[in-house]
This record gives C-alpha cells, structure tokens and sequence, in this order.
C-alpha cells in the first residue's frame, strides 16, 4: 500500500524522470551506432534467432512484419480509427489515428544516422528492404501503435477485465514479436529494433500524458 502511494503522490516526477531517461537512452543509444554501425552483439544475436529457420517459423515472421508495411499500416489505422469514431469515442478515434506520426518520426531519425541494413555477407536475408536501418520503423510503429491500443483498453469502462488482459497481453505479444520478426528476417540489427522501441514507448507516453489527462473531463465512455 505504501508504495501504491508513493506511486499517486509523486505521478509528476515519475512520469518526468520516465520521460528524460528514455530520451537520453536513445540518444546515447543513436550516438553508439552512428559511430559504430555493426558491433558484434548485434551480428551475434541475429544469428542466435535465425538459426533455427524453417518454412512455417519464416511464413510467421513475415505475417507479422507484413502488418507494419506503410499501406497495410495506414489501412489498419484509418479503419480502427474510424470504428471508433462511429462508435462515438473521439478522442479514441484521434489516439490512434495520430500514431502514423510515428512513420515521420522514424524516416527523419534513419535519415539523420543514415545507419546501412544488414547485408548477406552477415546475415540471412529473407525480406527486400529499402530506406535506412536505424530505428526500426516497424518497431517504432508497433510500439506506438499497439501501446495506444492498451491506453484505450485499460481506460474503456464497457471492457471486462478478463477481455482487457487478455487484449492487453495480445498487444504486448505483437511488439515482442514484431521485434523478433525484423532481426529474424534480416531486416535490423537487434539495437535497430531497441532504438524503435525507446522512442516508441517515449512516444507513447507523451500520447498517453495527453489522452489519459485530458479524458478525466470527458464523460461515460472512460473510467475515472
């Protein structure tokens, strides 16, 4: 108990200090490949996780990456956006939709590092990429994309609890396994897909400190 209260009474400095660490985080983490593209922990866990190939582990792991694709993305969240707004939750609607920011995000950042993809002299590469490596942009919209689902989940009054784990831990597995899907496929480094997804989870909570502070105004479509 003392610690729940501990937790509510300094929510300010938490969320702050959640906020600088991250960011500090990724610019420490930007600096280390900008200056050293290809470490051996990268070239060593992406061998670890594409060792055990096989046909249907490979149709898996494209599945999932295909769902990070520019258009497949724009198309999920237009259509999840606009069900929202059908079913009259706005500032809902607004959450999602505004997480296709995150691929203006991530394309500025693999510009300004300019970090290459890894090539077949290193890696298996089981997937045509374009663009630059570092963040991993599928990453970074998973992260954002899937972490602003849990923010309506956890705060929408009509979702029994049972569902809301179980959606909750289904959008958690989708970040997990988007993340292995990119090293899997040879598409990113393994500090490509971490970089993604600190500045994903500090996108989120900025999105988050937004809608969950606003929506205490907002009436019968949340919980206090």
């Amino acid at each position: 108990m003392r610690f729940i209260t501990f937790l509510q009474n300094n929510q300010s400095v938490l969320f702050r200090s959640a906020l600088v660490t991250l960011f500090i985080a990724f610019i420490v983490l930007s600096c280390f490949v900008f200056f050293q593209p290809t470490k051996h922990v990268d070239l060593h866990i992406s061998r670890e996780i594409q060792e055990n190939h096989s046909p249907r582990l490979n149709t898996l792991m494209i599945w999932i990456s295909w769902l990070g694709r520019t258009p497949v993305s724009v198309v999920m969240v237009v259509i999840i956006s606009l069900s929202l707004l059908l079913l009259q939750y706005k500032r809902e609607a607004i959450l999602v939709l505004s997480t296709l920011l995150s691929g203006i995000l991530g394309l500025g950042m693999k510009m300004l590092i300019n970090r290459p993809r890894p090539s077949k002299d290193l890696v298996i590469l089981l997937e045509d990429t374009k663009y630059q490596s570092f963040p991993s942009g599928h990453v970074l919209f998973y992260t954002v994309f899937f972490g602003a689902l849990i923010l309506i989940i956890l705060r929408l009054k009509k979702i029994r609890y049972t569902v809301r784990i179980f959606l909750t831990a289904m959008c958690l597995s989708m970040i997990f396994l988007g993340a292995v899907s990119r090293i899997y496929l040879g598409a990113h480094w393994f500090t490509d897909v971490v970089g993604g997804f600190i500045l994903g989870t500090l996108c989120v909570l900025v999105m988050g400190y937004f809608y969950v502070g606003n929506s205490k105004n907002a009436s019968g479509n949340i919980s206090q």
